[in-house]
């Protein structure tokens, strides 16, 4: 899933900083997401969705490297 999010803050020049402040998801919890400490609360997918016009399904994908 910490793929996917990456992938999307670096095609929209954000940072998990930013993400935080304007979803109100900590960065702790992106920074337990990304060493898989956690997975990520449906909430916290439906904002993530929300905020990039994704569907929640996209960050449930498995990813896959071309």
């Amino acid at each position: 899933m910490y793929k996917k999010f990456k992938e999307l803050l670096d095609k929209t020049d954000k940072t998990s900083y930013q993400i935080a402040k304007e979803t109100g998801i900590s960065q702790t919890a992106f920074s337990n997401w990304k060493s898989g400490r956690s997975e990520p609360s449906l909430e916290s997918l439906k904002k993530l969705a929300a905020y990039f016009d994704k569907p929640i399904e996209y960050f449930l994908e498995e990813y896959e490297e071309d």
